[in-house]
């Protein structure tokens, strides 16, 4: 006789039953906030080892957090690169340059000149540090977060802000999302809005890289939500097994638009310990420093050129601001979380220390964020004499069927020479 295929599902009597874990953010709007959670420890708690060491020998790197500056303001410790104080000088105007370039494309939004934006308040050392750090040939493969890489490499503000317009100097000729640039002149890789897609592009521009025996490195960022991604573990997974001359970066600034990092595995170990399972270095770095920043970018960079493969470093930081123009941070985190932060604002950081050293003062650096703001306003006027975003057709629409075939197709030719001449019959007076 057949056995019913009822089952018991209740738990043995000397089992407990299991309970489902969902992760919990330390802090919920009106809530008070207390970081004393955060472990920050003093420069140098792990030393820099020498660039040829091994990765397994290195694990502790993902686990602390690389600092330089300390709470004096002074840069000590084995990661402090003892920058010249040009560079030092350099780093804080272009820090607040990008600064002052976010606060007016923020009010060109909300004026209407534009659709979106979104700001890197509070992470601009994460890709002014990273960007100086690199050499000026290397390819960069950023998320859309690190236009600062962009202005390190003196790209001209008026086309910038041309193609968050998206008007008819719009290198891009509208047909991306403001903020999504490209630069290849420039070394910065064509953004996507599909998030981690630059990480497996980047693995494949430095595996190509190297089996040119080329001298250049490939760079690229991402959030700390989007290391859940396919495409994140498919490129780890690539450029550990072909040694790709590429530096991996996660920006972990406590928020994947709105949602807790636990969410992304942040409850179970750090980002930087995601490298350990692939075989390559993992290091925790203070973002908010930009001395660290820049160090560790160096001793990645060297590593790869020096053909010993990939680093994967997470810049530990905090979006200060909201995360677009599309986004209202008070609903989902406590208003007092940015003046809490623990690793304070990166600008103010490197001010406090290049005053210490006495190679700056409060009266230059208020001098200098007035030029800085000046340049932006100078740039933004000049970029809306060739238009603003709704404001008429700012591109022909044949430009619909350019690059897209290296050699158009005769059907596409056709429409394109049809398009053209019914363009002359209607608006006689246009281009």
């Amino acid at each position: 006789m057949a056995k019913s295929g009822k089952t018991d599902t209740a738990a043995p009597p000397n089992r407990p039953g299991l309970t489902f874990h969902v992760p919990e953010p330390p802090f919920r709007p009106g809530d008070a906030v207390d970081y004393s959670f955060l472990d920050i420890p003093p420069p140098d708690r792990i030393p820099r080892p020498d660039e040829t060491v091994e990765a397994r020998q290195v694990h502790d790197l993902a686990y602390g957090l690389v600092r330089v500056l300390g709470d004096d303001h002074e840069a000590s410790g084995s990661w402090d690169p003892r920058l010249d104080p040009a560079m030092l000088l350099r780093m804080l105007r272009k820090m607040a340059l990008l600064r002052a370039f976010d606060d007016r494309m923020f009010r060109a939004q909300r004026q209407g000149k534009t659709s979106f934006y979104l700001k890197s308040t509070g992470e601009e050392a994460v890709a002014i540090g990273a960007a100086l750090a690199l050499d000026r040939e290397d390819m960069c493969f950023p998320s859309y977060r690190q236009q600062g890489i962009l202005l390190a490499r003196d790209y001209p503000l008026v086309r910038m802000i041309d193609q968050i317009y998206s008007n008819r100097d719009d290198p891009l000729f509208g047909r991306q999302l403001p903020i999504l640039y490209s630069a290849r002149e420039y070394g910065f890789f064509t953004l996507s809005g599909n998030l981690t897609t630059q990480y497996p592009q980047a693995v494949g521009w430095a595996m190509a890289s190297a089996a040119k025996g080329d001298t250049r490195i490939a760079a690229t960022w991402c959030g700390e939500g989007s290391t859940s991604e396919g495409d994140f573990h498919n490129a780890l997974t690539f450029a550990a097994v072909y040694n790709a001359p590429c530096v991996f970066n996660v920006v972990n600034n406590q928020y994947a638009i709105s949602t807790y990092p636990g969410f992304a595995g942040s409850e179970r170990t750090t980002f930087a310990a995601r490298a350990i399972g692939y075989g390559i270095p993992g290091i925790r770095v203070d973002g908010n420093d930009i001395l660290a920043v820049w160090s560790a970018t160096r001793w990645a960079a060297d590593r790869a050129r020096l053909n010993l493969g990939p680093t994967l470093i997470e810049l530990f930081t905090y979006r200060a601001e909201a995360h677009s123009t599309s986004d209202d941070p008070s609903v989902y985190r406590s208003a007092q979380e940015r003046q809490e932060w623990p690793l304070g604002d990166p600008i103010t950081r490197l001010k406090r220390h290049c005053i210490a050293r006495g190679i700056w003062d409060l009266e230059r650096q208020e001098a200098m964020d007035l030029e800085v703001a000046s340049e932006v306003a100078s740039a933004q006027k000049e970029a809306e004499t060739h238009g603003i975003l709704g404001h008429g057709l700012h591109q022909p629409d044949t430009t619909m069927f350019q690059d897209v075939f290296e050699h158009m197709p005769w059907h596409l030719r056709e429409q394109c020479e049809q398009a053209i001449r019914e363009r002359a019959l209607k608006w006689p007076e246009r281009p």
